[in-house]
């Protein structure tokens, strides 16, 4: 690789040569699409084939057979366990469900302070009491097991800190985890406070293992970026939350189903499609930075709303249909599929979770995915820090008197 053009200069009387290098800024793509920036064993998307795997496995099918406790093992711990392996698990992280008691305590004034803005603003400030009750050191000074014991105990802590959020910012009290409780079970229980319908509780547990990890999205990179400088993992998670909360990110599940509202019945399916497709705005739901093909977690998504039914399901269907059949007729050759917000705001929908609960919903899975690359980064010393390219008025400028 050039590291730079060079001039080289050389004189006939004295035989001296002199090399002058001039470095060479490389173009990079905006927004560092397709750039590499690292190595990982974590998992990949491959955008053109419409698959993605976590570690060796496919996780369309990890989320068809496999419990949401596994994917977390396989993600932190490097292996998908058996059943023994499965209830050891089981066993060491389900006490870490419940809070330390100067976070419970403090949750209240979070959940008034972030009134307006919600569960997941209020996540930001509780993550950072966790990491100080906890204990959370600096990744730099701590050995893998400490590292690996604050990811256990930040990914256990998460869904009983938004539920606790949600459920004070509606007047309500928290409802404390049950033990006997899976993970998705207990958080839909921790939101409710009833035991949900099984079917619920699977359909919803589908959804976080499809959404665990999905390549160096924006919060995935924030988060690695911040381990990167040796910080402690609630520092990075804070982080990863704040990239997340934009609606370009994971903030889209409720503005997609605003789009199902907004058209409201069959009839208006078209008008509404070409008015806005024709105007250049976004239809939310639709389109991936990835993705050149279907998204395989809005397919996977489709099926589980598909087995429930309803009216809402109908439209959605339809809307999916006429979206892509109207792209080709006014912008042919951009082919635009539904992404993973699409679906996912359908299904948990019917799963009765309220709106302002999708993006944290979506947190709960993304934490695992969040701490298992910053445990990757923290095993190398190197911060990231890349370069930009100056494109404002030649320096050095007279500096004008006051």
């Amino acid at each position: 690789m050039m590291d730079g053009l060079v001039n080289v200069e050389s004189s006939q009387h004295d035989r001296r040569i002199t090399v002058t290098v001039t470095p060479v800024t490389p173009d990079v793509p905006r927004g560092l699409k397709g750039v590499v920036v690292t190595e990982t064993a974590l998992g990949d998307v491959r955008g053109t084939e419409g698959f993605y795997h976590y570690r060796q496995y496919s996780a369309v099918d990890l989320a068809q057979s496999r419990t949401f406790e596994d994917v977390w093992h396989l993600m932190l711990l490097g292996t998908l366990p058996d059943a023994a392996g499965r209830a050891a698990f089981a066993r060491r992280v389900t006490p870490l469900r419940r809070l330390p008691g100067a976070v419970r305590d403090a949750l209240p004034a979070v959940a008034r302070a972030g009134a307006l803005s919600g569960p997941l603003a209020g996540l930001r400030s509780a993550l950072s009491l966790l990491g100080a009750a906890g204990g959370f050191r600096p990744l730099y000074d701590v050995e893998p097991e400490r590292r690996l014991s604050d990811a256990l105990a930040a990914t256990a802590a998460v869904p009983t800190l938004l539920t606790a959020l949600y459920r004070l910012g509606q007047g309500l009290e928290p409802v404390e985890p049950r033990d006997d409780l899976p993970y998705a079970a207990n958080y839909l229980y921790m939101l409710t406070g009833e035991e949900p319908d099984p079917a619920h509780a699977r359909a919803v547990e589908r959804y976080l293992i499809s959404t665990v990890d999905h390549g160096f999205n924006a919060s995935t990179f924030t988060a690695r970026v911040i381990a990167s400088t040796g910080a402690d993992l609630a520092a990075c998670l804070t982080g990863a939350v704040g990239a997340l909360s934009g609606p370009l990110h994971g903030g889209a599940p409720s503005r997609a189903l605003d789009t199902l509202d907004a058209i409201g019945t069959p009839d208006r399916i078209d008008p509404w499609i070409r008015e806005r497709v024709l105007a250049g705005e976004r239809i939310m739901g639709f389109g991936h930075p990835v993705y050149r093909t279907e998204d395989p977690r809005s397919r996977m998504l489709k099926g589980i709303a598909r087995s429930f039914g309803g009216p809402l399901v109908d439209l959605a269907v339809r809307v999916e249909a006429r979206v892509e059949a109207i792209l080709a007729e006014l912008k042919p050759g951009r082919e635009l599929h539904t992404n993973v917000e699409f679906y996912a705001g359908v299904v948990m929908e019917l799963c009765g979770l309220p709106r302002e609960m999708f993006t944290p919903t979506f947190a709960c899975a993304r934490v695992v995915g969040w701490c298992a690359n910053v445990l990757e980064q923290a095993e190398d010393s190197k911060i990231i820090r890349p370069a930009a390219r100056y494109v404002g008025p030649v320096p050095p400028q007279p500096v004008p008197a006051a």
